[in-house]
């Protein structure tokens, strides 16, 4: 793989993330229950805290280091993803979509400035970026769909 080919695969990721809600009125996106508890705001903002931990450990894994484990740190992914949802509760769904946009946007610049041989094989940093964004947005863009398709 090369730097286009791994934006590429960003990018279809994305609009598919993007299209699973596209033109649902603010009232539905705030709904729960789509995933888990979770109302569409709610797996918009969890893109984007993942997001986010991809911007913060990608470039201590570009050096050699390695994050310290969620097991660790709060007791697991699960447990992450809690705590992560409280603390971005208060925020409105236009924070949220703001945030989204932005954090989106730095994470493709960042992308397309890493150089060319982190992507040619797979490396713990190419792992890690698909991990948190374009081999996760798919499993909440398919949750999406289906509690779209699903009699209300």
């Amino acid at each position: 793989m090369n730097t286009n080919q791994v934006l590429d695969r960003l990018e279809r990721a994305w609009t598919d993330f993007e299209a699973s809600y596209a033109g649902l009125p603010d009232g539905e996106l705030l709904r729960p229950g789509v995933q888990g508890q979770w109302s569409v705001r709610d797996i918009i903002a969890h893109v984007t805290w993942w997001e986010e931990e991809a911007l913060k450990h990608l470039p201590l894994v570009r050096q050699g280091g390695r994050p310290r484990r969620y097991s660790v740190l709060y007791g697991g992914i699960d447990a992450f993803n809690s705590l992560m949802t409280e603390e971005r509760r208060h925020l409105s769904l236009t924070e949220v979509r703001r945030q989204h946009d932005d954090v989106h946007a730095r994470l493709v610049a960042y992308v397309r400035a890493a150089p060319e041989e982190l992507y040619a094989r797979e490396t713990r940093f190419r792992r890690r970026l698909r991990l948190d964004t374009y081999g996760h947005y798919p499993l909440h863009t398919r949750a999406i769909r289906e509690w779209r398709r699903s009699p209300a």
